[in-house]
């Protein structure tokens, strides 16, 4: 009995959203474009971990003439571990990526972590909800919703959160602003071990 008891609090548990407790609110969802990266071309010393993996080097965020944005990681020595390219229209281009990272999830995921940095979300179906600390730019994706956190009055940027329907499956910081870029970014999988850390490299 007590067996049982604690299986169906488990599974209730399991089924409970960490996000039911925000409430509606109004507001302006534009407010986190301020904390949009301007990225021109800005170097960040990088680590990354994929598991049992570990990559460190430099990475490059370079802005492009047509608008759109390079974004280049490879090692101290030039050696190339991938060559992406966000496009101002939102589509993303793979130049070039190592043959042991080329699978299809890495690439993907790369490519979801960047574009959380990057915020540059679609805001046409963007809510806004509150808890009694945070403000949430709700804006919703195909399996869940990415959630932008922010002080009550969209003063900072606290992290942004994309989300299962009942959890969060990637979270991401953007802090310490200088002249509107970060100096060092985070992001970090929930569910597996898949991190990338950014500190700004200062010319």
């Amino acid at each position: 009995m007590r067996y049982l008891l604690l299986s169906s609090l488990l599974l209730i548990t399991g089924c409970t959203s960490v996000y039911k407790g925000l409430r509606p609110a109004t507001g302006d969802v534009h407010c986190i474009e301020q904390f949009r990266p301007q990225f021109a071309n800005t170097l960040y010393s990088t680590q990354v971990d994929v598991m049992k993996h570990h990559l460190s080097g430099l990475l490059f965020f370079k802005q492009m003439p047509d608008s759109s944005l390079r974004v280049v990681f490879a090692n101290e020595m030039g050696f190339k571990f991938f060559d992406f390219e966000f496009t101002k229209e939102g589509g993303f281009v793979k130049h070039y990526v190592l043959p042991k990272m080329d699978k299809k999830a890495v690439v993907k995921t790369l490519r979801g972590d960047f574009e959380l940095a990057l915020l540059r979300p679609d805001l046409q179906q963007a809510t806004i909800k509150r808890d009694s600390n945070y403000q949430y730019i709700v804006v919703p994706s195909a399996k869940g919703n990415n959630y932008y956190i922010t002080d009550t009055m969209c003063t900072q940027l606290m992290h942004i959160e994309k989300s299962s329907r009942r959890r969060p499956v990637v979270k991401a910081w953007l802090s310490s602003y200088k002249a509107g870029v970060p100096d060092s970014i985070e992001i970090r999988h929930q569910q597996f071990k898949f991190n990338i850390s950014l500190q700004r490299v200062q010319k």
